[in-house]
């Protein structure tokens, strides 16, 4: 497995994950219950999305391209 994205953001977070899942690239979010020990929704958290090796330069790719188009780099 390698992070190919780290944020506390969920709306960055969810939006990458719709571009891998919609390219059928399996990904699995890494420290998501992190954030609910403090009570949820904490800023200095970050969340990191994760994908198998073989995934990673495809789905690197395709983020950076998916946030260039949304202005998100």
């Amino acid at each position: 497995m390698k992070d190919i994205l780290k944020t506390p953001d969920p709306v960055k977070l969810s939006f990458a994950q719709s571009v891998l899942n919609d390219a059928g690239i399996g990904n699995f979010v890494l420290d998501e219950g992190m954030s609910n020990l403090y009570g949820g929704g904490i800023e200095f958290v970050t969340k990191r999305l994760a994908v198998s090796d073989e995934d990673a330069v495809e789905a690197e790719r395709l983020l950076a391209e998916a946030f260039r188009e949304a202005g998100d780099e």
